[in-house]
């Protein structure tokens, strides 16, 4: 008996159904995907319960015609859906690096937006609306800044602060009073007459003076940029001196071995290396120092390295987490500056450099009341080997009447230290330092060829060698005293590396002509630096 009509098209219904149901139970998500099966809740007649089939493209199922054939044929269409879901992803990421904004690029180094939002808030504390900008030629920009909207007032413990414009009582002494008028303001600076008929010592000032200077009741500061911050590695670490903890006990050892039992632990294992001359402790108060230092721009080999000159005014100990320390010099760091010139500098701690203090204005403590010098701004010119040398002079006292440190740069005020910042120094000072500080990381297995002072050792003597000259320390009666020879010792942890000599003005008349005495006297002085790398140094 024939079938009917409609017995064969139920029965090719059914086997279609069945072509379905077996596509559909191996690749589900593919076969809809593909538009070839799709499971849904009415059947083809328009009826048919939960779970029942509906078959969209029938033809496409032409080539599976078996539940066997239909299995054989999921696989093909996975791999070509794969295929078509990583084109896809690869178009939609194209498209997503065209149309999303980029990290922004600073110092061409990839920067996220998070992580730029933290810096520009960081910079935007430091920075304050400026009266006016003075763009100097060396690329850095000073702003002239009201001085009681100054960054240094942020500190929570100079909230009712009111800003000094005058320290009521300078040192009193031979030269506390006379700065050199000429030398210090005009770059060019003046001395007396030397064997040659000139002196060929003189001022060292600032560059920025080309531009012009900040009008009256600003300060001027140097502006700081996102680029500053990025090269410390992290806004926690901008301004600050990086302490490694993880000391070189051979190093300490013989360093140890090697200086009195008084002197300073500058010894830490840190990669750290002095030249110095140092007070020892003693019984009498010390409320100041000073010194006159010449410039130099030494060559840099890390590019986290520094090379410095400065003095130290310290109290506290060594060896906890209680000194205190108020320092001030010329120094070259290219992390810190962006580049390789010297530059005055400045910096204080209160815990033995663990988390107060900075350089600079990079944080709050430090108020500045000049609009002529800005802290961190570069020296110029500086001294050259065989040529002229240009020097600066620079004072540290405690005023008897307010309490406050304060700094001299020549014969300009910049500022001074607030009592409140510190705990031993809030009274006086035990030790005074003064000379020169590079940072050692061993690049390559060897020393750092990164040069002290000139890079020459101190033996080269005057205009070849750098030089301290005029060593003064501030007594209780707030008077300067000239430091005696024999009341400071010296200390170089590798003298092949780095060195320093002591004398009196007296000493040096036969090594360089009697030049020192013609030039009306260096008093207790020193040279010292060195090259870093050579062979006696490897």
């Amino acid at each position: 008996m024939q079938p009917s009509a409609d017995s064969r098209k139920k029965k090719r219904r059914r086997r279609r159904r069945r072509r379905l149901a077996a596509c559909c139970s191996s690749r589900p998500a593919a076969g809809a995907a593909q538009g070839q099966c799709q499971c849904g809740s009415s059947s083809p007649g328009g009826g048919g319960g939960s779970g029942s089939l509906v078959a969209r493209t029938p033809r496409a199922f032409s080539s599976c015609s078996s539940a066997a054939a239909s299995s054989a044929c999921a696989p093909a269409a996975a791999v070509h859906l794969g295929t078509q879901h990583k084109l896809t992803a690869l178009l939609v990421a194209l498209a997503l690096l065209l149309v999303l904004p980029r990290p922004p690029l600073v110092a061409g180094v990839p920067v996220s937006p998070r992580r730029m939002a933290r810096i520009r808030s960081h910079v935007e504390r430091i920075n304050k609306t400026p009266v006016r900008s003075i763009r100097s030629q060396d690329g850095d920009t000073i702003d002239c800044v009201a001085a009681h909207e100054q960054h240094g007032l942020d500190h929570p413990l100079l909230r009712a602060h009111a800003v000094q414009t005058e320290p009521p009582e300078a040192p009193r002494g031979g030269g506390a009073l006379s700065f050199p008028s000429g030398s210090a303001t005009n770059g060019s600076g003046s001395g007396s007459g030397s064997g040659a008929g000139k002196d060929s010592r003189r001022g060292a000032w600032q560059t920025w003076h080309h531009g012009g200077h900040c009008p009256r009741g600003t300060v001027a500061i140097r502006r700081t940029s996102a680029e500053d911050v990025l090269r410390a590695g992290s806004v926690s670490r901008f301004g600050r001196k990086r302490r490694h903890r993880k000391a070189a006990a051979a190093a300490a050892a013989a360093a140890a071995a090697a200086r009195a039992a008084y002197a300073p632990d500058v010894i830490t294992g840190n990669g750290h290396e002095h030249a110095i001359a140092y007070t020892a402790p003693s019984q009498q108060p010390v409320y100041g120092a000073k010194a006159t230092i010449n410039v130099w721009d030494p060559a840099i080999q890390e590019s986290n390295g520094f090379s410095l000159s400065q003095l130290w005014v310290l109290s506290g100990s060594f060896n906890g987490s209680d000194l205190n320390s108020i320092e001030a010099g010329w120094q070259v760091s290219p992390e810190l500056y962006g580049d390789s010139r010297p530059r005055l500098f400045t910096y204080w701690t209160s815990d033995a450099y663990e988390a107060t203090g900075c350089y600079n204005a990079l944080c709050p403590g430090f108020v500045q009341t000049s609009s002529r010098i800005a802290i961190g701004a570069s020296i110029s010119p500086v001294s050259s080997a065989g040529g002229a040398q240009y020097d600066m002079t620079l004072l540290v006292w405690k005023d008897p009447k307010l309490g406050n440190w304060w700094l001299s740069y020549g014969d300009q005020l910049v500022g001074y230290w607030p009592a409140q910042l510190f705990t031993h120094l809030s009274d006086h000072a035990t030790m005074v330092e003064w000379g020169g500080e590079v940072v050692d990381t061993r690049p390559g297995g060897a020393h750092t060829a990164t040069q002290m002072g000139s890079g020459r050792f101190a033996a080269e003597g005057f205009g070849r060698a750098s030089y301290f000259r005029n060593l003064e320390t501030v007594d209780a009666d707030n008077s300067l005293a000239e430091v005696a020879l024999d009341a400071i010792q010296t200390l170089a942890e590798d003298p092949a590396c780095y060195d320093i000599r002591k004398a009196y003005d007296d000493d040096d008349d036969d090594d360089d002509d009697g030049q020192h005495s013609a030039r009306g006297g260096w008093g207790t002085h020193f040279y010292y630096g060195g090259p870093g790398h050579n062979p006696a140094c490897p």
